[in-house]
This record gives C-alpha cells, sequence and structure tokens, in this order.
C-alpha cells in the first residue's frame, strides 16, 4: 500500500488576533488495498479500503469505487484492536460489528490505525469555538460518573440530555449578557474619544487629568486645572450627563472593550443556532424512542430464542459430562472448538491447539469414511434387490397422478391477473404468486421460454439425466441415486452447497421423466412433448439430518417441439427447423427461517439466468449430435457423485 495522508500543521491550534481558533483541517483521507477476512468459506479477500469523514468503506477493488460499497462502518465511535501476535493486523469494532483487517506490512497498519484515531477525535459540531471543547469535557465529565454505570431507560437518558441543554443555554445567556455589556462600554468609550476629538497632543495629559479630576481621583491637588483641562473636564461631564449610569463591570478594561465587544451579534446569532439545533436533535430523539420501544416485542422474541438456544447448548454440556463421569467412560469429554475469527484457522497464527486441530481434521475423515461406507450399501442393496415392474411400486400411483396434474398446470395460461410478472428478457417470461406458508416463502413460478437448435427429449433429458446434472447445476456439492423405481424414474438425494450465512440445505426427491403419447390432448400441434416431474418424499436410507435444512419442493418441466419452419416433403428436420417450447413451474419451500424480502429478491436474480444457462448448456451440447426426438439411454445408476 502505498497511499498516503498529511499530518495536521501546527496552524490548527493557533489562534487569530481576536482569540478564535483557525478552522481545523479534516482528518486525512486514507484509501488502499487491504485483506480483509470474509468468512470461513473465502478466508481472507484483498479488498479496496476507504477512509473519509468519519466512514471507513471497502469495495471488491479500485475499479467498483464508481458503483457503491460493499459495506461501511463509522469510525467515530469505533474501537481499533490491534493483534496481539500478528504485527501487520488490527481490528475495528463498532458493537456487535466486527471488522478483521489485514495489511501487508507493520508500518501499513499504523499508518492505518492512526489515521482511524484521528478520525475518532474529529467532532465536526464542536470545533468553531475554543470554548467549545472544554464545554464537552464538562459536559462528559458530568456523565461519567455512576449514572452511566446503571441501565437507564432511553427516556431518562433523553430527560439528561434535556436538562444538560437547559445548563448550556443558561450558560449562553451568561456569556450574551457579558458580551452586550462589552458592546455598550465600547460605544460609550467611543463616544468620549470623539468628544475629546481636536484637542491638540501637547494637552493630552491635561485632558486625561481633568477626567481624573472629573473622576474624583485629584480633588486634593493644589494646582487650579488649566483651562484646556477645564473644557475638557466641562465636556467630560456633559457627556456623563446624558449618559447611563456607570456598568456594574468595573473589571472589563478597554483592551477587553476592544477585543470583545465587536463580536456581541455573532456570538448571538450563533446561540440561535444552537438552541434550533438541539431542539431538533431533541426531536429526532424522541422519535428514536418512540420506535424503539415499538420494537420492543421484536427483541424480546430475539431474547427468548437467544436464552432457548443457550439453554439447549448448556444441556448439552451437562451431557457430555455427565458421559465423561459415567461407569466404564474415564476419558475426559470431546472438545469444542468455537469458531469465533480468523484465528481459528490454518496459519502461523492460529490459537488452536495441537489437539484441537488433530480432533478437527480426525472428524472430517471420520465424517469421509461414513459417507463412503453409506455409499457401498447402497451399491449393495442395489444389487441385490431385484427389478419389480414400475406399475408395482408404492410411490406409482402418486408418480403418475402428480405427472399428470403438472402437466395439465403448466398448459394453464397465466392470464386473469393471478400471476405477476417479475422478469423478462427476450423469449423469456417469469411469473409468480406470493404466497407464505408458516411465515416462509413459498411463490408459486412459472416460466415460459422458447430456443431453437435442440428438441424437447434432449431438453428433458439433461434436465433429468443424474450423469449430466453437475455440468449445469452449479449449486449441488453431492449427489446420489438412492433408488430406481424404473428405468425412467429415480430417487435423489442432493446436498446443496452451503450458501453463508444461511444454513446448508439438502433435497430428496423422485424424479420421472415422460413423453406425452401424440394422441394425448396435451400434445396439441406440437411434433413430441416430454415431462420431468419432482416431488419430495421419504426414504429410509436418507432421515433427515439436524445439521442440514431439507426442502420442500414440486418441480414440472415440460418441453414441446415444433418444426418451425417445416422442412422440405421427404427430407428429415434439421436442427434450423428445431423451436422447442419450455414452461418451467415449481414451488419450493425452502425450510429453516429467511427473511421474505432476502427470498424473493434471490429468486428475481437467480430463476432467470438458471433457466437461460440451461438451455444454452442443452444448446450447445446437442448442436454436434444427430437429432433426436425420442429414446433413453438409461445407465447404472447405483452410484454417488459429489460436486
Amino acid at each position: 500500500m502505498s497511499d498516503e495522508y498529511v499530518a495536521l500543521s501546527d496552524e490548527d491550534s493557533e489562534e487569530d488576533a481576536h482569540g478564535y481558533p483557525h478552522a481545523h483541517r479534516q482528518p486525512p483521507e486514507l484509501q488502499g488495498t487491504v485483506s480483509k477476512w470474509t468468512n470461513y468459506i473465502h478466508g481472507w479477500q484483498n479488498r479496496y479500503m476507504v477512509l473519509k469523514d468519519g466512514t471507513m468503506s471497502y469495495y471488491r477493488n479500485q475499479n467498483e469505487t464508481a458503483f457503491g460499497c460493499r459495506g461501511s462502518i463509522s469510525v467515530r465511535k469505533a474501537i481499533v484492536k490491534p493483534h496481539e501476535i500478528d504485527e501487520c493486523r488490527f481490528d475495528v469494532c463498532l458493537n456487535d460489528c466486527v471488522w478483521y483487517l489485514r495489511t501487508s506490512t507493520e508500518e501499513d497498519k499504523h499508518q492505518w490505525v492512526d489515521a482511524i484515531q484521528q478520525h475518532r477525535l474529529e467532532c465536526d459540531g464542536l470545533r468553531r469555538h475554543g470554548s467549545a471543547l472544554s464545554l464537552t469535557s464538562n459536559t462528559l465529565s458530568t456523565t461519567s460518573g455512576s449514572s452511566l454505570k446503571k441501565a437507564k431507560g432511553l427516556r431518562e437518558k433523553l430527560a439528561e440530555i434535556d436538562t444538560y441543554r437547559d445548563i448550556l443555554i443558561r450558560q449562553m445567556d451568561t456569556l450574551q449578557s457579558y458580551f452586550d455589556a462589552c458592546a455598550e462600554a465600547y460605544k460609550d468609550l467611543k463616544n468620549v474619544e470623539v468628544t475629546c476629538n481636536g484637542i491638540e497632543p501637547e494637552h493630552e495629559s491635561a485632558v486625561e487629568a481633568a477626567l481624573a479630576l472629573d473622576g474624583g481621583a485629584a480633588a486634593d491637588s493644589p494646582l487650579p486645572p488649566p483651562p484646556v483641562a477645564v473644557a475638557a473636564a466641562a465636556a467630560a461631564a456633559a457627556h456623563r450627563k446624558h449618559s447611563p449610569p456607570r456598568h456594574p463591570h468595573p473589571h472589563i478594561t478597554k483592551e477587553t472593550l476592544e477585543k470583545h465587544g465587536g463580536y456581541a451579534a455573532d456570538f448571538k446569532g450563533e446561540a440561535l443556532t444552537f438552541k434550533a439545533t438541539t431542539a431538533g436533535i431533541l426531536a429526532t430523539l424522541s422519535h428514536c424512542v418512540e420506535v424503539m420501544n415499538q420494537r420492543e416485542d421484536s427483541f424480546r422474541r430475539r431474547l427468548e430464542r437467544e436464552a432457548e438456544r443457550r439453554r439447549r447448548l448448556e444441556e448439552k454440556l451437562k451431557q457430555a459430562l455427565a458421559y465423561s463421569t459415567q461407569e466404564g467412560h474415564t476419558s475426559a469429554p470431546p472438545r469444542v472448538v468455537v469458531m469465533g475469527g480468523p484465528d481459528y484457522e490454518e496459519g502461523p497464527h492460529s490459537v488452536i491447539g495441537e489437539d484441537e486441530f488433530y480432533d478437527a481434521v480426525e472428524s472430517a475423515l471420520d465424517k469421509m469414511d461414513e459417507e463412503e461406507e453409506f455409499r457401498e450399501r447402497l451399491r449393495q442393496k442395489q444389487r441385490a434387490a431385484p427389478q419389480q415392474p414400475v406399475t408395482t411400486h408404492p410411490l406409482w400411483p402418486q408418480i403418475d397422478k402428480l405427472t399428470m396434474e403438472q402437466l395439465g398446470y403448466a398448459q394453464q395460461g397465466v392470464e386473469g391477473g393471478v400471476w405477476q410478472l417479475f422478469a423478462e428478457e427476450g423469449e423469456m417470461k417469469m411469473y409468480r404468486r406470493e404466497e407464505e406458508e408458516g411465515g416462509l416463502v413459498v411463490d408459486p413460478l412459472k416460466a415460459v421460454h422458447q430456443v431453437r437448435g435442440a428438441t424437447a427429449h434432449e431438453m428433458a433429458h439433461h434436465f433429468w439425466s443424474p450423469d449430466v446434472r453437475f455440468e449445469w447445476d452449479t449449486s449441488i456439492e453431492q449427489m446420489t441415486v438412492l433408488d430406481r423405481i424404473s428405468k425412467d424414474t429415480l430417487i435423489f438425494l442432493q446436498l446443496h452447497k452451503r450458501v453463508w450465512p444461511t444454513a446448508q440445505r439438502d433435497a430428496l426427491f423422485w424424479s420421472h421423466i415422460r413423453k406425452i403419447p401424440p394422441s394425448d390432448p396435451a400434445n396439441g400441434d406440437a411434433h413430441d412433448t416430454w415431462i420431468v416431474c419432482n416431488q419430495s418424499t421419504d426414504h429410509p436410507d436418507a432421515p433427515k439430518d439436524e445439521k442440514v435444512v431439507r426442502v420442500d419442493l414440486t418441480v414440472c418441466f415440460v418441453c414441446q417441439t415444433f418444426l418451425d419452419p417445416p422442412p422440405p416433403e421427404g427430407e428429415a428436420p434439421t436442427r434450423d427447423n428445431l423451436l422447442t417450447k419450455i414452461t418451467y413451474c415449481s414451488v419450493v419451500n425452502p425450510g429453516g427461517w429467511a427473511p421474505a424480502s432476502v427470498l424473493r429478491a434471490v429468486y428475481k436474480r437467480e430463476y432467470p439466468k438458471f433457466l437461460k444457462r440451461f438451455t444454452q448448456y442443452v444448446v450447445d451440447k446437442s448442436t454436434s449430435q444427430p437429432v433426436s426426438f425420442s429414446g433413453l439411454q438409461i445407465k447404472d445408476h447405483s452410484k454417488h457423485w459429489r460436486g
């Protein structure tokens, strides 16, 4: 990092001719590339950081600074914690938000830490006058006692702020009267100077003597005053006769008058501005208190959930301790490694001990062995199980009925205002109906699309076949065919990749592919029609895992091939004659808990990308292949796939 900042100069602490401090310069702006801990999947990532106006923001790289930051944090009240071991690391903490940062050199770390500290010391509203700092420190010293140690309510804190405001207003009124007195005395002094104007310089001492005599200071002088002095004394007496009484502040000197007498109006304007500003702040804080009171129920529910989670963890800990003390179990309870940040990863500064590190690796290896044993049991079971007719399988009535229902559902129109268009790109249109079940988003989706260069059979086969699923579905971590009901019906168990901070999810479902007979009315004018139907189910070899959320789904994928334009009579159609219309319908219950707005935003972003990516994949895959309208190429699916 080559970025540098300029330190504040000495001029910032000097005062002008009237005793007012110069305007302070803004704290340094700093920007450059810093490593930021993201999560356990991606670890440390280089991010472009910008520190400006008390806010620290980060971008993926410098080229994205014009498109908005990915995150920001206010450093005015943040705490900066240098790492105890790693000399290039420091953490920026604000309440529950913690940024783990690491620079390339120790000098760069000190540069960032110093800049953040200067932003923390900067206070925009209290640097205009020299007395502001002392006023702030006085207020802080008043509130830094036992009152801050007590858990007072927000309304009580608001009343304290109102009290401090009244104190400040009274202090300003006192200062205002002082400045007004200086202004009046300053005017009187100017009038005296005007009255005495025109006296020759050699008589100035006489004038001073006359003024002193007029004030009683030379009452015992034996010498009579000269005529000039008498005239000056008469002028002073006349001025005193028509002037108000002497000001009750005899300590105000001529220098004080010249220094402060002309600033009474400026201070009055600043005082009025301060009063209006503080009144607005109090009104805003009062509104915030009302909002916080309204959200009290939500906070209470969160607290109850956290208390329940803690209770469960305490019960598990008690069970582990009880297990270690039972007869025949002399070993210590298993160690629990808490993953709280980048300190618990492999590296020279890792705080994980050797035993904990070995336990974590051994646990992962044991899990891999269990998965291999599970796959082996599936292979043996499928070799031993005789292939039974599909119509005798317990799931067949459900499969046959649901497939035909979904076919009719897919061919229904989207008119009538029931469906809402939420994405459109070229020939692809995606509709939805907003529905929730138990607080979870289960919006039914329907997409219509058409592509050229591929048949309905090719589209449906690639959507159904497990042999090519990893080529187009990048969300799958591993996939297992648990059962083979028939050559066109399989039972899948799919484990999807985790997207932090959501929980990991899996799906257990049967998948059936079928060609609709030409005589079926659903075929219409199409050359051929294919459907793939997926439905969640249960299986004894795939019980639910407490650590993984199981998705409930119903999906149908209907494809129809049209010859447009039709080939010449007597000639076989080519790919230039193929037009395939696609209808995709799904109802997915993601399980777990996730905000409805987030799920709908993800659906709007990912579903169009998925359908466009899949159809383009099939077109590219089929370009060099002969045109295929029917026929299934079934392989031995008694195996396990891992992405």
